[in-house]
């Protein structure tokens, strides 16, 4: 069995998805994983699947043929090794660098972010816009709370309000 990697961008429009699908389907794949999402008229995703090494070659070509941009990489699926996931939930007034202030500090702690998701709304009320993030991180046990602390102690510097979970 051969696993793919298959990074995907193209103009959104209706059905796209179902060929991504219909190509993996006729050559045998099997979809397995996925993060997709339609930003600014334009999709984007990341898909992993796994189909039997005699079909590979093919499904690649065929990937690769289709009118999306396409990227394939072949190899085994790796996990970092880690015995907590910590979810953190931020919000906060939106600003240039605040991704980067707050992957730092998760990245100084010996964390992995494993998903991360965010967005820009408008402030109810105040006025402006608020970024809005959820992360996931995989780290050790003992790594979770000086994480947590070390974030915390980041917040009122950064005008942010984080909310964890496990």
């Amino acid at each position: 069995m051969t696993t793919l990697v298959l990074t995907v961008i193209g103009d959104d429009r209706s059905g796209l998805v179902a060929d991504l699908s219909e190509i993996i389907a006729n050559h045998g794949g099997n979809w397995a994983t996925s993060e997709m999402a339609q930003l600014g008229g334009k999709f984007a995703g990341i898909v992993l699947v796994d189909v039997a090494d005699d079909k590979a070659d093919g499904l690649t070509t065929a990937l690769e043929s289709n009118q999306l941009a396409i990227t394939v990489q072949r190899g085994v699926t790796t996990t970092i090794p880690s015995t907590s996931r910590l979810t953190i939930d931020f919000v906060g007034t939106d600003r240039p660098g605040i991704v980067r202030q707050i992957t730092d500090v998760i990245s100084s702690a010996g964390a992995s972010i494993e998903t991360l998701s965010s967005d820009v709304v408008e402030a109810p009320m105040a006025g402006g816009n608020l970024f809005t993030a959820t992360a996931t991180v995989l780290l050790d046990d003992a790594e979770a709370d000086g994480l947590q602390a070390k974030l915390e102690d980041l917040a009122d510097e950064l005008m942010v309000e984080f909310t964890f979970g496990r």
